[in-house]
């Protein structure tokens, strides 16, 4: 048990910012929200997996949509706590903990900010091990743990809770509302019992992220090389140092899709997403797919780059990190593996 206090929140976003593979949002957005909220409140405590107790209500808060539209409508600050309240009416009880459902950018600072201003404890890990773009695409969803009622709450003040027959109907709604809320939304679902967190979470993934984050601050200051300090702390494999040179990227149905093609030694590197960066090809080659993390950082600085942010003439690094075993198994593949994303290839272990 510690506390995450303003000081801290530098380095853990920048680490989620990595861990979310281009996707969960801005972590400079994220940073802002739960700066003001740490500020107002007081800090917050964040508690492991085995501190939990057996019977707690665990309740991950995150924000739904695409990522680009984050950039230009900004969130009023409130919607987190909106939802939190909408799911617990619902529920008929009041969270005792919130966790994050992605390690990703805003979506590790988002249960920090609705954690200080519901005065509530943060449990240390996440429910993806990394971003993914869909809702069932969770951690619950392979241990039978159901992601609803999923509440949604949006700037204006309008909730929804959505009660679906499975985890990947409730993506379907929710997304198709959240598209019609603007394309960016706050959510409380998937709420856990602190008994099944040990199926439903990777644990201490908050601690993975300031440790990365700061591992990539000190590196800097050291004059040293920034991605290879993320890199030996990843565990990864390093695929491209180069520069950015075509990006293509559309919003559509909630999300970012798109492409992003990449120079360096080597040849071309063409890296696909949906929010999250999800397949890496050299020379038609497949050398990194979903559920593995693809990661890409700013050379120089080895600050996360967003798939949002990604532009013509970034220099940048593309790594790759082994994500947690339990989404390359058969059902784990089913879930987020490369061909339920439409593309026709099998996952590909990484090789060093």
């Amino acid at each position: 048990m510690r506390e995450i206090g303003i000081d801290e929140l530098d380095d853990i976003a920048r680490g989620a910012g990595i861990l979310g593979t281009g996707g969960g949002g801005d972590p400079y957005i994220g940073k802002l929200l739960a700066r003001e909220a740490i500020r107002a409140h007081g800090p917050v405590t964040l508690v492991g997996i085995d501190e939990v107790p057996a019977d707690a209500t665990v309740v991950p808060v995150s924000g739904m949509g695409a990522p680009t539209v984050l950039l230009e409508k900004l969130p009023a600050g409130t919607e987190e706590l909106t939802a939190l309240r909408a799911l617990e009416a619902v529920l008929g009880r009041r969270a005792t903990h919130i966790v994050p459902i992605e390690v990703g950018g805003v979506n590790s600072m988002i249960p920090i900010a609705a954690a200080a201003r519901a005065g509530l404890p943060v449990v240390d890990g996440d429910a993806m091990g990394r971003a993914f773009p869909e809702a069932q695409m969770v951690l619950p969803t392979l241990a039978g743990i159901p992601n609803t009622p999923m509440a949604l709450a949006d700037d204006k003040g309008n909730t929804l809770v959505v009660d679906a027959v499975s985890n990947r109907w409730a993506e379907r709604i929710a997304r198709a509302a959240c598209t019609e809320m603007g394309c960016q939304v706050s959510c409380a679902d998937t709420v856990l019992r602190g008994d099944q967190l040990r199926d439903g979470l990777v644990p201490a993934t908050l601690t993975l992220a300031g440790e990365l984050g700061r591992a990539v601050r000190e590196a800097r200051l050291a004059h040293a090389d920034p991605v290879a300090a993320a890199l030996k702390l990843l565990g990864g494999v390093h695929l491209l140092t180069g520069k950015v040179v075509d990006v293509e990227r559309r919003t559509t149905g909630g999300f970012a899709r798109g492409r992003a093609t990449l120079e360096g030694p080597g040849g071309p590197l063409e890296l696909s997403f949906q929010n999250e960066h999800l397949l890496a090809v050299r020379d038609g080659s497949v050398v990194a797919t979903t559920p593995d993390l693809i990661c890409v950082l700013d050379t120089d600085t080895g600050e996360p780059v967003t798939t949002e942010s990604m532009r013509y003439g970034l220099r940048v690094s593309v790594v790759a990190a082994p994500c947690d075993p339990r989404w390359t198994t058969p059902a784990g593949l089913d879930l987020a593996g490369p061909r339920y994303f439409g593309y026709d290839c099998d996952h590909v272990p990484l090789t060093p």
